[in-house]
């Protein structure tokens, strides 16, 4: 038997897949996101080719953290210029960017090279459950690790 592996990016046929966040924990539902962007459920995955799909998360406020990371974890941002080094909180960030947590998390969980720039643009979250990509017939994902 032969490995087959995908040689170029354009070899793999893209499925959608829609995940709602609803009171699911943070991080086990980032690794999950990962591995389908990444393309770890399929059998022709490739570490160095992009073989993933395409996942769509709606309700990205309502996702739980566990503990006190609601107020205790912070996101530190700079903008380069002296003094302007700030820190938000989980609670913050789910105020002004509930997105932002979801893509940070799972942005941390690719790997850190050019691939993953590709990766991370076939992840699309909303903060609500509506979401425009319904003529794509995402396939809904219910169990997470």
């Amino acid at each position: 038997m032969k490995t087959t592996l995908a040689k170029k990016p354009n070899e793999t046929d893209r499925k959608w897949y829609l995940v709602d966040a609803t009171d699911k924990t943070l991080g086990r539902l980032a690794v999950t996101i990962a591995a389908i962007l990444r393309g770890r459920h399929k059998p022709t995955y490739t570490p160095n080719t992009d073989t993933g799909d395409y996942v769509v998360v709606i309700n990205a406020d309502k996702v739980a953290v566990s503990g006190a990371k609601e107020t205790g974890k912070t996101y530190m941002f700079y903008t380069g210029w002296v003094g302007t080094k700030y820190h938000r909180s989980v609670a913050d960030m789910r105020a002004r960017r509930p997105e932002f947590l979801i893509t940070h998390a799972v942005k941390g969980m690719l790997p850190h090279n050019r691939l993953a720039n590709a990766m991370i643009k076939k992840l699309k979250v909303y903060a609500g459950a509506e979401h425009p990509h319904a003529a794509q017939n995402p396939v809904e994902i219910i169990e997470t690790k």
